[in-house]
């Protein structure tokens, strides 16, 4: 893509290593997206599979996209990272090289940010689905994320599991603000915890998002092996020498302290941070303190419509698609 071409508005970044199995899929979704302003950077980390052909297929077919391979695996943690240092949008968004997108989420996702100029990120509610792309079960957003209190959606991010909010619409103009995304254990959750200090998450009441959920998934494999993950995330922690498992999860609670000493925040409002965190800390050494601190902060916000669910999203998908051939005739930049 020449330099002098003009930016999109939203940058996809999609980090992958060996993804042949849905790959195609996946890009079919992303460029029959209703909201066409955007570049997609693909990032091979030294694939040995057929995700070199596939991508450089796209990149043949469709002018934003970009295909960017790497001789050395280096991690999944420097793929994400790179993917956002090349990103030229006003806009970032994580994709996956195995999950599907409803065509209209990038719109609604874009609109909302529009819309209000308060909020770090947009995303929709999310459902898991299988290798045969069937919907398993639509996921319950637990967390409270959307209000106007940062310490609230700080709090909220310590100690409730779920959400994708990592794969939302992100503003590049608060990701240059946070940290890079790190390797120790959960470094996801530091991520988005430093993202809710910045501004309130929007959540489109629909399920827009789905999840795969096979075996071959990052998140899966080294999910009770600490070391495993990490050494995915970076091979580096592999060496237990240079990286013993206490300094993983030391690293994974200094991440929350420094997220908050970064954060743009009233001096007020940091020590109460810092005072959750604390609670946190203490939470994990006592069950009966963990479940009295959770309280009432699990909204109920299971949709209503889950039953309106279909059960195929690919159906939503290919409605909305065009095939290869007519990609092959799309002229120019997306407008």
């Amino acid at each position: 893509m020449s330099a002098t071409a003009t930016a999109p508005r939203l940058t996809l970044g999609l980090p992958v290593y060996n993804g042949e199995h849905f790959l195609a899929q996946s890009l079919e979704a992303l460029l029959a997206q209703t909201y066409s302003d955007f570049e997609l950077i693909i990032s091979d980390n030294a694939s040995t599979d057929r995700t070199a052909e596939i991508a450089r297929h796209y990149q043949s077919i469709d002018p934003r996209v970009r295909y960017v391979h790497h001789s050395n695996n280096r991690g999944s943690t420097f793929n994400h990272n790179f993917v956002m240092q090349q990103a030229r949008g006003e806009f970032f968004k994580w994709v996956s090289d195995d999950d599907l997108y409803a065509p209209d989420l990038l719109q609604r996702c874009i609109e909302a940010l529009d819309s209000r100029p308060e909020i770090s990120l947009a995303h929709a509610w999310t459902a898991f689905i299988d290798e045969n792309s069937k919907i398993t079960e639509p996921v319950r957003y637990a967390l409270t994320t959307d209000v106007p209190d940062p310490v609230e959606r700080f709090r909220s991010v310590l100690y409730t599991d779920g959400g994708d909010d990592m794969y939302g619409v992100m503003r590049m103009s608060v990701l240059r603000q946070i940290a890079p995304f790190n390797s120790y254990h959960w470094a996801d959750r530091t991520y988005v915890a430093e993202l809710a200090l910045h501004g309130p998450f929007h959540n489109e009441p629909d399920f827009l998002y789905f999840r795969r959920d096979h075996p071959r998934r990052t998140s899966r494999l080294g999910r009770n092996n600490i070391r495993l993950r990490c050494s995915r995330l970076d091979p580096a922690r592999a060496n237990r020498w240079r990286h013993p498992l206490v300094r993983l999860m030391g690293e994974y609670v200094l991440g929350f302290v420094s997220a908050v000493r970064r954060a743009p925040l009233s001096a007020r409002d940091r020590r109460r941070c810092m005072k959750e965190v604390a609670l946190w800390l203490a939470s994990h050494a006592n069950p009966r303190h963990q479940r009295q601190a959770l309280g009432s902060h699990e909204p109920d916000v299971l949709a209503e419509g889950a039953a309106s669910l279909p059960s195929d999203p690919s159906v939503l998908v290919s409605a909305h698609q065009e095939s290869a051939s007519s990609l092959e005739h799309r002229k120019g930049n997306a407008q």
